[in-house]
């Protein structure tokens, strides 16, 4: 890993010391060939004269360092990714020449060839430190500066940044050294792009290749006309093609519902969104120009939750122009102003302003549900985490700071108001645009418009762990009136805060009010959808809150509290709710109240407070009628989890093979060529065990034709997906795989071969895996997600030699590869399938004896640990069922 691990105290020493006005001069050189580029940076900054400071840079060599006119020698200059800047002026100017590595890791310049054409694409990542892969740099968000980006590219490639091309010319005598890719280099560019705004060095991009571009515009609210545009590599450009005016449509909605709820219309001079390869994130905000992994263009039908993540992605991206880089946090402590409000935003925008309405319905579903998973780990940490130093950011790009956050966000508009919440908003963006803020910044804004106390809000929302129960009960006459009804809030013992929240209570009923009184003793009437009847808002606050609002009223068949989802919590129904729940859910007619429910259940579930049998059985007759995309996406992975982790262990092998054949039926019962199908099928696929001759059946003739459903087109990614699920079943060989990979030999299919020969079920496949995803450095990211999936996916006996393997591997993972392919490694290695008891005494072990290891390292490792954990007491309690 990177050395000059920065810290907090040396950034704000470094942010006292260096000051406006900072301008960057950066030249990069990508002629250079296939491994390293040229970059000379012309850095000129104020400084409190005689003291000194460093500048961020990572490089194969540093070639020459000039210091305020007088050239200093790199050997003693230059060390653990710093340059040593000592006896500051007043004035000062810094010229570093470097050759700089482009990376395959997706860290800094990463650098791709598509295999189908040769043709090569770099694209720039920076966040958290990596802009310091490039070029020399105070690399941290609160030193913002004017950059100036030039560069020599082949005369065939177009290059982009943050800011509009200022001038391109072809240029004479410059010397490109060997090939890029299968292409030699005829001419050489020269590009020039207009000086940036006052920015955060990690928000600056470099884009260059031959990618294919289309272009639009919009009519900006503040009168300005705003270029738009999007690229992609050659080869998916009928993919992206087709979707252009889809995807620059709902931009452009962004564009105006951020302006009118803000009231601050979009501030940059450009807005690019480049479908990049082998991209580890989602997407990144970089200023005026989004970079988005390239799998969100689909040449094979994919689910409508993956398309609807799409519209989230980009307006999440979009989000980030004003909040996190308009207005910038001041240090990484404050990630989650960044990404909580961006998820929340970008999901009120996609239910508000697209036609996917259900979008809260989503977010319960997937995005809440990560939350809750990660704020009931010991790894668990506030919203606001303390941060001290880079190493601890890295692992704070999780649910907390993104879901959590954004749920949180949520329970504050609740609380505060929608009006009063964006008025605050819009006093925010304004008095602090193109600088840094802080929390208390934003909670100053809020407060001032809403005129609540904010500070007791932020403790126990923003500054404390952990995450509370609210239990109902409800006592009800002889006819069914209610008499009492008391929520009860409790906390965990290691975060025992309980929460103020503003939440609802809604009652449901059959629709039919002739079955409202049948159903709600817990029958399974199937006269009628159940629909909301009352809604009752309030707070809730301490241990117990009474609700007076609902005696004397008729008991519904369903109460369900955090009606519309608006606060953040566990829930636990009353005893007549949760059964007629269990019964009934599938006949729930608000997407929203399905997704809170069964979060629910999925909660007690992995509590182990509700059979996970039972469970299995309701989702999958939920299945059979959910058609909200991403809640059906959940419901399989949750189904696949309880049945292949938390079912007792003697009845494991029978839950498997029941869900195997109730999806693979509910598949043949679907709507023709429907999302609910394709869903159905690609779950079906993971469910293969060698031996199952009846799976061999199905999934043989799926890839030779003799199985059919109909309106299921066999397209080239679900080919791939049956070509995996063969290869687990070890009904297809290594030759077959490749054979399948040359009729059609692209970077996207050599990631599933790879991932195919990883999931062999033999001891050869998984050792071939694991020498390959710790010792093959010519391995993309990509590829080595996809050769990690396929070792993962190994059954008890091929899992168990790897227990030990592991947790004697870890520390040389940590210490030779980047910080992402370490949490790749450390997450995709981990044995999940074997003996959880083995891998718990094993994780045990290891951290009691590596007590002073990076904090980052032992998170990943407890997550692990407590999973194996939770699968241990989730089966015991089954098994006493």
């Amino acid at each position: 890993m990177p050395g000059a691990n920065l810290t907090r105290v040396e950034a704000e020493e470094r942010a006292g010391i260096v000051s406006s006005p900072i301008h960057y001069a950066v030249e990069l050189d990508l002629t250079k060939g296939p491994k390293t580029f040229g970059s000379r940076t012309t850095l000129r900054f104020d400084a409190t004269p005689g003291v000194e400071t460093f500048l961020d840079i990572i490089a194969d060599r540093i070639t020459a360092i000039t210091f305020n006119g007088e050239p200093i020698g790199p050997a003693a200059a230059y060390e653990d990714n710093r340059i040593a800047l000592k006896n500051l002026h007043e004035h000062n100017e810094v010229i570093v020449e470097a050759l700089c590595r482009y990376s395959n890791t997706g860290e800094g310049l990463h650098r791709s060839v598509d295999p189908s054409d040769g043709n090569v694409y770099l694209y720039s990542q920076f966040e958290v430190p990596d802009a310091r892969r490039v070029y020399a740099v105070f690399d941290q968000p609160d030193i913002k500066a004017v950059f100036y980006f030039t560069m020599l590219a082949p005369e065939s490639w177009i290059v982009t940044s943050n800011m509009p091309v200022a001038s391109c010319e072809a240029t004479q005598g410059a010397t490109a050294e060997g090939t890029l890719g299968d292409h030699a280099i005829e001419g050489i560019k020269r590009w020039v792009f207009e000086p940036t705004p006052i920015m955060s060095s990690y928000l600056t991009a470099i884009c260059a290749g031959p990618y294919a571009q289309w272009h639009t515009e919009y009519a900006n609210e503040d009168g300005r006309t705003v270029p738009m545009a999007m690229y992609c590599r050659q080869a998916l450009k009928d993919a992206l093609g087709k979707d252009t005016d889809y995807l620059f449509d709902i931009t452009k909605k962004g564009f105006a519902f951020y302006a009118k709820t803000w009231g601050v219309p979009y501030p940059y001079a450009k807005f690019d969104q480049i479908y990049v390869p082998e991209y580890n994130a989602g997407a990144m905000e970089n200023i005026g120009m989004v970079t988005i992994r390239d799998s969100y263009l689909f040449e094979s039908k994919v689910s409508d939750a993956l398309v609807e993540r799409r519209v989230v992605t980009v307006l999440h991206e979009l989000a980030h122009m004003w909040f996190g880089d308009l207005v910038t946090m001041k240090w990484w402590n404050d990630l989650w102003l960044n990404e909580s409000f961006a998820e929340f935003m970008s999901t009120l925008a996609t239910a508000e302003a697209t036609e996917w309405h259900d979008s809260w319905a989503t977010f319960t579903s997937g995005e809440k549900s990560w939350a809750l998973n990660q704020d009931q780990l010991s790894t668990t940490h506030p919203i606001v985490a303390p941060i001290n130093d880079l190493h601890d950011t890295e692992v704070n790009f999780d649910g907390i700071t993104y879901a959590k956050g954004a749920s949180v966000l949520k329970q504050l508009v609740a609380y505060v108001g929608r009006e009063q919440f964006f008025t605050g908003i819009n006093s925010y963006l304004t008095k602090h645009q193109y600088g840094n803020a802080t929390l208390a910044d934003l909670l100053t804004e809020l407060e001032a418009a809403s005129g609540r106390d904010l500070k007791a809000w932020s403790a126990q929302w923003l500054e404390q762990a952990g995450i509370n129960t609210i239990a109902a009960e409800v006592e009800t006459a002889a006819d069914g009136t209610i008499t009492a009804m008391t929520l009860r809030q409790s906390a965990p013992d290691e975060h025992p805060v309980l929460r103020a929240h503003r939440l609802a209570i809604g009652f449901y009923d059959v629709d039919n009010a002739d079955n409202a009184g049948d159903s709600a003793d817990g029958g399974t009437d199937d006269g009628g959808t159940i629909v909301r009847t009352d809604r009752f808002e309030l707070d809730v606050d301490g241990e117990s809150t009474e609700i007076p609002q609902v005696v004397g009223r008729k008991r519904p068949a369903f109460i369900l509290v955090n009606d519309d989802d608006l606060t953040y919590t566990k829930l636990r129904f009353d005893a007549d709710s949760l059964e007629f729940a269990a019964e009934n859910l599938y006949r729930f007619d608000d997407a929203l109240a399905r997704a809170t429910i069964w979060l629910s259940l999925w909660d007690m579930t992995r509590d182990a407070e509700f059979p996970a049998e039972r469970f299995a059985d309701l989702s999958l007759k939920m299945l059979a009628t959910e058609h909200e995309s991403t809640t059906f996406r959940y419901a399989l992975a949750t189904l696949r989890t309880t049945v292949m982790h938390y079912v007792a262990a003697a009845r494991a092998d029978e839950a498997a093979q029941h869900a195997a054949a109730r999806l693979w039926q509910l598949a043949h019962d679907a709507q023709p060529g429907s999302d609910e199908q394709f869903q159905l099928v690609s779950a079906y696929l993971g469910y293969g065990t060698e031996g199952d001759v009846e799976f061999a059946t199905n999934v043989q003739g799926l890839l030779d034709g003799s199985v059919t459903l109909d309106g299921l087109e066999i397209d080239n990614n679900l080919r791939w997906a049956v070509i995996h699920a063969l290869a687990v079943a070890n009904l297809i060989d290594e030759a077959g795989i490749d054979a399948e990979l040359a009729k059609r030999d692209t970077t996207e299919n050599r990631e599933f071969a790879y991932g195919a020969r990883a999931a062999h079920s033999t001891p050869e496949a998984k050792n071939w895996a694991w020498d390959q995803a710790l010792d093959n450095d010519t391995l993309t990211n990509s590829q080595l997600e996809e050769v990690i999936r396929g070792f993962a996916q190994a059954n008890a006996e091929l899992a168990e030699p790897y227990i030990d393997r592991y947790f004697q591997t870890v520390d040389w993972i940590w210490k030779h590869k980047t910080f992402h392919m370490a949490e790749n490694l450390i997450g995709g290695l981990y044995p999940f399938y074997a003996d959880p008891a083995k891998l718990v005494s094993g994780g045990t072990r290891w951290l009691e004896t590596h007590a002073d290891a990076d904090r980052a390292l032992r998170h990943m490792i407890s997550a692990n640990v407590e999973a194996s954990q939770r699968t241990l007491n989730v089966r015991k309690y089954n098994e006493s069922l």
